[in-house]
């Protein structure tokens, strides 16, 4: 099946699951002369036209790198800024993602997160459970090694004998359990790292950078990213 693009290009293979690191938002707005925050939500216009154009293509999960264990280290005031922001587009959003059926799963820690926002987002959570149209992770509070960690210590705590313990055994206990592998993952900015994400579920999958800060992503940068995807060759250690 052959999808064509806005720009009348056609391709004939896209993606299950794409992740994205979200790169750019404080350097867009320091051009602008505006605060780090308002780039923050620069960014979530972006991310609502991202959601629309994934939607658009049929594609089934998308996880987005909202907030890492690492961004705690952030000048407080920004990151006061990012929790309050978060919260607000949680309480905004979800009833928007609800009526178009799509599924809102948090990847991450709750624990470390005020009462308030763990329930704003266990709210949004159950609403869009049963919703089949796509499945939108926000990995916020996440970090890849605490993930794979986490899963270890819930491994230990259930009991598992080692010769139990496997590849399809240990993916259930990942905070993605259930969820394909990811078969892209995109950054914008300008940056060519993965800074502690999804590191098991991205084992093998196809890597796309680009220059252009997250606020600036729009459409046709959606399409140049699934077109270079539709391009590659994935020989999962074959030939």
């Amino acid at each position: 099946m052959t999808t064509t693009l806005s720009t009348g290009q056609q391709i004939s293979r896209l993606p299950d699951h794409i992740a994205i690191i979200m790169d750019g938002n404080g350097r867009w707005a320091q051009q602008r002369g505006l605060s780090r925050v308002e780039g923050h939500r620069a960014g979530v216009k972006s991310l609502r036209s991202f959601i629309e154009c994934t939607v658009e293509y049929n594609i089934k999960y998308v996880t987005t790198y909202s907030f890492s264990t690492e961004n705690w280290k952030r000048p407080s005031d920004e990151v006061d800024g990012l929790l309050c922001l978060f919260e607000e587009i949680i309480e905004e959003e979800v009833a928007k993602l609800h009526r178009k059926g799509i599924k809102l799963r948090h990847l991450g820690q709750l624990d470390s997160l005020s009462p308030h926002l763990q329930q704003t987002i266990n709210n949004g959570v159950e609403l869009t459970r049963n919703n089949t149209i796509m499945t939108f992770c926000l990995a916020f509070n996440y970090g890849g090694r605490s993930e794979i960690l986490d899963a270890v210590r819930k491994i230990l705590s259930a009991g598992v004998q080692t010769q139990d313990i496997n590849e399809d055994l240990f993916d259930r206990y990942l905070y993605t359990s259930g969820l394909p592998d990811v078969d892209l993952v995109i950054r914008t900015g300008g940056e060519f790292r993965t800074s502690n994400f999804l590191i098991w579920q991205a084992a093998y999958s196809e890597y796309y950078f680009t220059e252009t800060l997250w606020p600036d992503f729009d459409k046709i940068e959606v399409e140049k990213a699934l077109l270079a995807y539709s391009r590659r060759h994935r020989r999962f250690g074959g030939l």
